[in-house]
C-alpha cells in the first residue's frame, strides 16, 4: 500500500572514501565503491546502469531487501536523508493486511548509514498489528575484485558457523541442523570458495547457523570474505541467527553496468536472516512477530584491505 505517487529514484551516500548508490525500488544497492590496497576505487556490487532493468524485473539476482514476497518490487518512501561524515537514508514501506497473503498491517523501515570511512550499517525494523512471520534479507551480489572482474571462485571466505540446515530436492530446509565438519560446507577456517564447490552441485545456496562468531556491540561476526587480487576484505556482522551463502549459481550472461557480462559465480550473496522454512520447523528459531513486538535486524558491512 505504498503511495502511488512515489517514483523509483537513486540516492547517494558518500563520505569521501566510500560511495554507495541505493534506489528506493526495493531498497536495492546498485553500486558500492571502496578502495583496494593501492587506494584505487572499484564498484564491488553487481547491477545495472539505470533503474529500467530493475523495474522490468531483470534481477539475475534479487538485489534488494525482501521479506514478504514482493517487497523488492515496491517503491519505498525515502526520508531523513543526511550528508556529511556519517551520511544516512531511511526507507519506509507500509504493507497492508492480506498483502501477498500475509496477515496484519506491517510498517517496515530500512536505514542505511555509513558509520565510518569504509563501513556501512543497515538497520531493518518491522512492526505488525497481528502475529505474522517476518524475515527480511539483503540480497546484494558482491565481487570484491570489482563487479566486472569475472567470478568469485578465488575469493576466500570464513563463515562463523559450525552447522548448516540441509534442504530437500525442492531446496526447502528439512528441519535438520547438520555439522559442517568434514563436509564441503565447512568454512570455519578461511577457505577458497572454489576449492570444494564442485562437490555441492551447482554451487553454494545454503543457510548457515551462525553459532561460533565473536560478538561486539550486540552483533555476531558472520563472515569474512577476501579477494586476493585487490586485497579487499569484507567482514559482515549481524544479529540474525542464520546466513544464506549463495554463489550466483544461476547467473548466466546478464549484461550489467558498463556492458559487463555477468556469468555463473560472478558474485556472492551473504544474506543474514531467520532460518528458511522456520514457520514449519518447530526446532528452528521462530520468525513470527507478535503485535507490540518489533522485528529488528542489523547488518554491518566492514570493508578493509589486508
Amino acid at each position: 500500500m505504498a503511495d502511488q505517487n512515489l517514483k523509483p529514484e537513486l540516492f547517494e551516500l558518500n563520505n569521501g572514501t566510500m560511495r554507495v548508490l541505493i534506489t528506493n525500488l526495493g531498497c536495492t544497492i546498485t553500486s558500492l565503491s571502496v578502495p583496494d590496497k593501492d587506494g584505487k576505487l572499484a564498484d564491488v556490487v553487481l547491477g545495472f546502469d539505470s533503474l529500467e532493468p530493475y523495474l522490468c524485473g531483470m534481477k539475475i539476482m534479487v538485489l534488494n531487501i525482501c521479506g514478504h514476497k514482493g517487497f523488492d518490487k515496491k517503491v519505498w518512501e525515502a526520508t531523513n536523508i543526511t550528508k556529511g561524515e556519517n551520511p544516512s537514508i531511511t526507507f519506509k514501506y507500509h504493507s497492508s493486511d492480506g498483502e501477498e497473503g500475509y496477515p496484519g498491517d506491517v510498517s517496515v523501515t530500512a536505514i542505511y548509514t555509513l558509520t565510518s570511512s569504509t563501513t556501512m550499517r543497515l538497520d531493518m525494523e518491522a512492526v505488525p498489528n497481528k502475529p505474522t512471520p517476518i524475515s527480511l534479507a539483503q540480497h546484494t551480489y558482491w565481487n570484491l575484485a570489482g563487479h566486472n572482474s569475472g567470478n568469485i571462485l578465488d575469493h576466500s571466505i570464513q563463515i562463523r558457523a559450525n552447522h548448516v540446515t540441509p534442504v530437500d530436492q525442492n531446496a526447502i530446509p528439512t528441519g535438520e541442523i547438520m555439522p559442517v565438519k568434514g563436509t564441503p560446507f565447512d568454512f570455519t577456517a578461511e577457505k577458497r570458495i572454489g576449492e570444494s564447490i564442485h562437490e555441492v552441485g551447482l554451487g553454494y545456496d545454503h543457510n548457515y547457523v551462525l553459532d561460533c562468531g565473536e560478538e561486539k556491540a550486540g552483533l555476531k561476526h558472520a563472515a569474512k570474505v577476501k579477494d586476493p587480487s585487490s586485497c579487499r576484505i569484507l567482514n559482515l556482522w549481524s544479529n540474525a541467527p542464520g546466513m544464506q551463502f549463495y554463489t550466483g549459481n544461476y547467473v548466466n550472461g546478464v549484461v550489467g553496468k558498463g556492458g559487463a557480462v555477468y556469468g555463473k559465480h560472478a558474485g556472492l550473496c551473504l544474506e543474514t536472516q531467520g532460518f528458511p522454512n522456520a514457520i514449519n520447523q518447530p526446532n528452528f528459531p521462530s520468525i513470527v512477530v507478535q503485535p507490540g513486538e518489533k522485528y529488528q535486524h542489523t547488518m554491518l558491512f566492514e570493508f578493509s584491505v589486508e
